[in-house]
C-alpha cells in the first residue's frame, strides 16, 4: 500500500476510534494487490470477500455484480451496470446540476437552504448538504454537480464527503461525479474563476497561457491542476475552451489560446494530457486514475466566429458565420488536439458544444443539431465520449435580445420536453444547468411513441454507458472519499503555487521598449494614477459600483518602488489600464426603443466610434421570436464608446503631467485592441492577459525579463476590424509602433530587441 493510503487509513481509524463528525467518518479497506476501497458505514454499503479480495456490495444484493468489480475494465462495468439502472435513474444520470456554492449562498441562481433557512440563519456547518442538493440527488437521480465557489479546501472534501456518502446509500450507489468550471485564473475575481476560498494555485488562463507559446507549461499545469480538483473531490474538468480566436470583439476570446488552430491544437493536447493522465501508483488503467480528471473540451465545433462580436449567451449573439468559408479550420485543434492525444488516454472524455447557430451548416443550434453533432462529430470524427449540452440551452429565452435567460436557439417554438428530445435526437448524451428529470422522462416518453420501448431504451443506454465510464475511469467506485486535511495541504501548495507565478511571469507581453526606457530600476519614484471605473452590469446583469482607486495593490507596488501622488516628484509613471471595454455587449435596448434593430457596435478603441465599415447587411437574419420585425442585425453607421474611455484620458493626462519623464502603460487586456490612440505617447508598453500585478512588475523592475508573445493580432485601426472575417486568422492589419515594431500574431520584445526563438518559427502564421 503506498504511503497516501497509509495516511487514509490511519487517519480514518483515528476518526473512528475518536468518534469524530460524520462528515470524515468513512472507512478504507485495503487490497495489498489491487484497489482501496473506501466507504461510508451509515450509507448501509458492505464489504465482499472473495478470493482473499475485498469489494464493496454497492447495491447490497450480498453477491459481486460485474460493475462492483475493480479488477474489470470501466467498459464491462458500465455496460453491467446500465443494464441493472431504471430509466429514471439512467436519466438522472444525464442531468448536470446548475452552479453549487458550499456553502449555499443566501440569494441568487447559487442559493441553497439548509432545513428551510438560508445558511446564515441556519446554523449548518458550511460543507452540509442543502435542501436542493438533498433533493436533486435522490428524487431526481442527479450525480452531476456543477461546484463554483467554496469557502476553503477542507469544506469543499468534506462536503464532498457528504455528498458521496449521501448517494452511496441509494440504489446502486452511483458516486456523485463534482466539476467545475476553470478556478485558477490569476485574477481571482474574473469571470469563471471560482478559487477555493483564496487557497489555490494561481496561472495565466486563455489568452495568458497562449502568450507563452509553450504547450510544455500548459501540460505542467493540467497535472497540478488536476492534483487540486481531486483534493476538492473534482473528478471532471469543464475545459479546456479552444475555439479559435479569430473574431476580435468576441468577449470570450479572452479564454482562448487565441486565433492560431496550429498553436490552439497543441495548448489543447497538452492541457487534457495533464489533466487526464495519471502515473506510477496512481494509475488505474490506460492513463486514467486516482489522479485524473475528466476534460470536458469546449466548444464543438468552435464558438469563435460570432457575428460582430457578439456572444451566444444571449439570443442577439445566436449566430457564428463562416464569410471566409474557413469552418473546417476552426474544427482542427478538436480532432487534431483535443481527440489526439499524446498521453495513453487517447481523447479528452467529454465535449460540450456551444450555444450558437452554425450558420449555413444548420438552422438549429449545435446542441440541438444532428449534423453538428452525430454526422460531424460521432460518424465523420468517430468520437465517442460524453456530450454534454452548454448551459441552459432548453430554457425559454428572455423578452428581448439581450436578457440572459435560457438559450433555445433555433428551436424556440418547441416546448421545455420537445427541446429536451431534440437534444436526444441530435445525439447528446447530457443536459448542463438542468437539475430538474420530469422534462427529460417526458422526452423519453416521445422516443418510446416514434421509436419503440426497447429502440429508445438502448438510446438512452447508450449515454448512460458513456457517463459511467467517466465515473469508473478516475475511480469514484472504489473510493470517492477525501481527508479534509490532506485536501488543505494540497490545494495552494507552494510548489504548485511556485510554478503558477512562474508562468504568468513567462506571459507577459513587451509591446514597446522606447530607447530601453525599461526595466526601472527598483527603488525609484513613481508616479501611479488612480483609475476612474464606471458602474457596470456583471455576468448575471447585477450593477457593481463606480469607482476611483488605486488600480494595483499598492502595498505590492512599494517593494518594488517608492509611490508618490505628485508627478513632479517622481521619476517615472506607470499607467494601469484596462483594454477598451464594451457596455452593452453589441445589443442596446435604448437604440431599439428609438425605432432601430437594437444591434451596436463593439468597438476596440477607447474613444468615440462609428461603425461606417460594417456591412450593410448581417450575415445572419433577425430574431424571429422575441423581435420578428427586425431582419436584418446591420450596425453600419452607428456609433458607441469604451465604458473605460477615462483610461485613454488618464494616459494622456499622465503624459502631460510628467513633463517629457517616462510614462509606462500597462495594459490589462481580455481581446484585442486599438493602440494608435495611446501609443506615440508611452515610453514602454507592458501587456498581460489577466495576471497578476506583481508579475509585471517583476518584468517592469528588470526582476524577469519579459518572454510573452501576442497570441492574437492587435489591430491597427476599427476598420480592418470591420472588414475582416469572424472566422479568418491573421487577416487584419497590424498596428505599427513610432520604433518601427508591428503588434502582429507572434510579436514581442526582451530587453535586446524582438524575439527570434524556436517558438516564433514553429508557430508562425501560414
Amino acid at each position: 500500500m503506498n504511503k497516501r493510503y497509509r495516511y487514509f487509513a490511519l487517519a480514518a481509524f483515528l476518526m473512528t476510534a475518536q468518534g469524530l463528525s460524520a462528515q470524515q467518518n468513512y472507512s478504507l479497506v485495503e487490497n495489498k494487490k489491487g484497489a482501496t476501497l473506501g466507504y461510508s458505514p451509515q450509507s448501509g454499503v458492505k464489504i465482499l470477500t472473495i478470493g482473499g479480495l475485498k469489494f464493496k456490495d454497492l447495491n447490497k444484493n450480498g453477491k459481486l455484480d460485474k460493475y462492483e468489480d475493480w479488477r474489470l475494465s470501466a467498459e464491462e462495468r458500465a455496460k453491467d451496470l446500465v443494464k441493472q439502472m431504471s430509466v429514471e435513474q439512467i436519466a438522472g444520470l444525464m442531468l448536470y446540476s446548475i452552479h453549487q456554492s458550499i456553502p449555499g449562498a443566501e440569494t441568487g441562481i447559487r442559493a441553497g437552504m439548509y432545513n428551510g433557512k438560508t445558511f446564515a440563519k441556519s446554523g449548518a456547518k458550511a460543507y452540509d448538504l442543502t435542501d436542493q442538493q438533498k433533493a436533486f440527488l435522490k428524487n431526481d437521480n442527479l450525480r452531476h454537480v456543477l461546484i463554483t465557489t467554496v469557502s476553503s479546501p477542507k469544506d469543499a472534501a468534506l462536503w464532498n464527503n457528504n455528498a458521496q456518502a449521501f448517494v452511496e446509500g441509494l440504489g446502486l450507489g452511483i458516486p456523485a461525479n463534482n466539476s467545475t468550471d476553470p478556478r485558477h485564473t490569476a485574477k481571482a475575481t474574473t469571470e469563471f474563476n471560482e478559487g477555493a476560498g483564496g487557497q489555490i494555485s494561481l496561472w495565466p488562463d486563455g489568452l495568458a497561457m497562449a502568450a507563452t507559446f509553450d504547450p510544455n507549461i500548459v501540460q505542467q499545469f493540467g497535472e497540478i491542476a488536476a492534483k487540486e480538483y481531486r483534493a476538492l473531490g473534482i473528478a471532471t474538468a469543464l475545459s479546456p475552451q479552444i475555439d479559435l480566436g479569430t473574431e476580435p470583439r468576441w468577449y470570450r476570446i479572452n479564454m482562448t489560446f487565441g486565433e492560431s488552430s496550429k498553436l490552439t491544437t497543441d495548448m489543447a493536447r497538452a492541457y487534457i494530457d495533464g489533466f487526464q493522465t495519471s502515473t506510477g501508483k496512481a494509475e488505474i488503467k490506460n492513463g486514467w486514475g486516482y489522479n485524473s480528471v475528466n476534460a470536458m473540451v469546449k466548444h464543438w465545433p468552435s464558438g469563435g466566429p460570432e457575428e460582430g462580436g457578439r456572444d451566444g449567451h444571449w439570443a442577439m449573439g445566436k449566430f457564428a458565420v463562416y464569410p471566409g468559408n474557413n469552418f473546417q479550420e476552426h474544427v482542427n485543434p478538436f480532432v487534431n488536439g483535443a481527440f489526439k492525444l499524446k498521453g495513453k488516454t487517447g481523447a479528452a472524455s467529454a465535449v460540450m458544444p456551444y450555444y450558437t447557430i452554425s450558420h449555413g451548416k444548420d438552422t438549429v443550434a449545435n446542441g440541438f443539431s444532428k449534423y453538428i453533432i452525430t454526422d460531424l462529430l460521432r460518424e465523420k470524427y468517430k468520437y465517442d465520449g460524453v456530450v454534454c449540452t452548454d448551459w441552459l440551452i432548453t430554457g425559454d429565452e428572455g423578452k428581448t435580445p439581450g436578457d440572459f435567460a435560457g438559450k433555445p436557439w433555433g428551436v424556440e417554438k418547441l416546448s421545455i420536453a420537445e427541446r429536451h428530445y431534440q437534444v436526444l435526437l441530435a445525439g447528446v448524451d447530457q443536459f448542463g444547468g438542468n437539475n430538474v428529470i420530469a422534462p427529460l422522462l417526458e422526452a423519453y416518453q416521445m422516443g418510446v411513441k416514434q421509436f419503440g420501448e426497447k429502440a429508445f431504451r438502448a438510446r438512452f443506454e447508450a449515454s448512460g454507458i458513456r457517463l459511467l465510464k467517466n465515473i469508473f475511469r478516475v475511480g469514484l467506485f472504489e473510493n470517492p472519499y477525501l481527508n479534509a486535511d490532506e485536501s488543505q495541504a494540497t490545494v495552494g501548495q507552494p510548489a504548485f503555487m511556485k510554478a503558477g507565478y512562474e508562468a504568468q511571469v513567462k506571459s507577459v507581453v513587451l509591446l514597446k521598449n522606447h530607447q530601453s526606457v525599461l526595466p526601472v530600476q527598483v527603488k525609484k519614484t513613481v508616479y501611479v494614477p488612480k483609475i476612474y471605473t464606471p458602474a457596470a452590469k456583471d455576468w448575471w446583469g447585477n450593477y457593481q459600483q463606480a469607482k476611483f482607486e488605486y488600480p494595483i495593490d499598492t502595498n505590492v507596488l512599494k517593494k518594488y518602488y517608492q509611490l508618490t501622488a505628485d508627478p513632479a516628484k517622481a521619476d517615472f509613471a506607470i499607467v494601469f489600464v484596462s483594454s477598451p471595454q464594451s457596455a452593452d455587449g453589441g445589443y442596446s435596448a435604448a437604440d431599439r426603443k428609438q425605432g432601430n434593430n437594437g444591434y451596436v457596435p463593439i468597438s476596440l478603441q477607447y474613444g468615440a466610434y462609428t461603425a461606417v465599415d460594417a456591412r450593410e447587411k448581417s450575415i445572419a437574419a433577425g430574431d424571429p421570436v422575441v423581435d420578428p420585425t427586425i431582419k436584418d442585425r446591420s450596425f453600419k453607421n452607428k456609433s458607441t464608446v469604451a465604458s473605460n474611455t477615462m483610461d485613454l484620458q488618464t494616459i494622456l493626462d499622465t503624459k502631460e503631467m510628467m513633463k517629457g519623464k517616462p510614462v509606462i502603460v500597462s495594459v490589462s487586456a481580455s481581446k484585442p485592441m486599438i493602440f494608435n490612440e495611446f501609443e506615440a505617447v508611452a515610453d514602454g508598453i507592458v501587456l498581460n492577459f489577466g495576471v497578476s500585478s506583481q508579475a509585471v512588475l517583476d518584468i517592469i523592475s528588470g526582476k524577469a525579463e519579459p518572454s510573452g508573445l501576442l497570441p492574437v493580432q492587435m489591430p491597427a485601426n476599427m476598420k480592418t476590424v470591420e472588414l475582416q472575417k469572424e472566422d479568418v486568422p491573421f487577416d487584419m492589419e497590424c498596428h505599427k509602433d513610432a520604433d518601427g515594431n508591428v503588434y502582429d500574431f507572434g510579436f514581442g520584445l526582451n530587453w535586446k530587441g524582438v524575439i527570434k526563438d524556436a517558438r516564433i518559427e514553429r508557430y508562425k502564421k501560414n
